[in-house]
């Protein structure tokens, strides 16, 4: 199957038929596969950009551009499965331009919930994992914060956080003892919600 965080395409078809491109961040390609398959989506096509993108925000852009402008006449529509992710409304804008849709709300932890009951919520002192962040945990949080090197880092980064919220996209037994785990090494409480697909399943349906 895909990779988590190299850049992938699944399925790429010939324009016609109301074929559809998502153009998506590769920490969405296991639920977006599962949705494909378990709706058989046939019509939509994946393109993954590479997940650690969020590393960087302010990459994003650029790239979902040029992966639009490369894709765009093989496909009758495209739509980038992205929500604003760190970018300060510059994708929204950007697809605007382009005249492609995109998913609504801040980021994925806001869609997986519910983007309305994610505000309402307003947890400022929660840390959020969904199940690509869990299976990637060391590669996209523990490495790059340096808390693998420096441990005592982790009150300059997470001593204003009470609690880990892993908002679970499938019931994975050792998917959540990962997750727990995760919350002890940061020294935070833990959580489990069971999200779901959230509002990325409704969205998807619509194109």
């Amino acid at each position: 199957m895909t990779s988590d965080t190299a850049l992938t395409t699944q399925g790429l078809a010939a324009k016609g038929a109301g074929s559809v491109l998502l153009i998506a961040c590769g920490a969405l390609a296991r639920e977006i596969l599962a949705l494909k398959a378990a709706n058989r989506w046939d019509h939509l096509d994946l393109q993954c950009l590479p997940a650690i993108l969020h590393n960087s925000p302010a990459r994003i852009v650029p790239a979902v551009r040029d992966a639009v402008a490369k894709h765009r006449d093989a496909y009758d529509d495209i739509f980038v499965v992205y929500a604003d992710c760190g970018t300060g409304g510059l994708l929204q804008a950007a697809c605007a331009q382009m005249g492609v849709q995109m998913v609504a709300g801040p980021h994925c932890y806001a869609f997986f919930e519910g983007v309305d009951a994610f505000a309402a919520r307003d947890e400022i002192t929660a840390f959020y994992l969904t199940d690509f962040l869990v299976r990637q945990f060391d590669a996209f949080v523990w490495g790059p914060l340096g808390l693998d090197r420096h441990p005592e880092l982790r009150d300059m980064y997470f001593g204003n956080y009470e609690k880990l919220v892993y908002q679970a996209q499938t019931d994975d037994a050792d998917l959540t003892a990962k997750a727990r785990d995760c919350a002890a090494r940061l020294g935070l409480a833990f959580e489990r919600r069971f999200t779901g697909y959230g509002e990325l399943e409704t969205a998807l349906a619509t194109v």
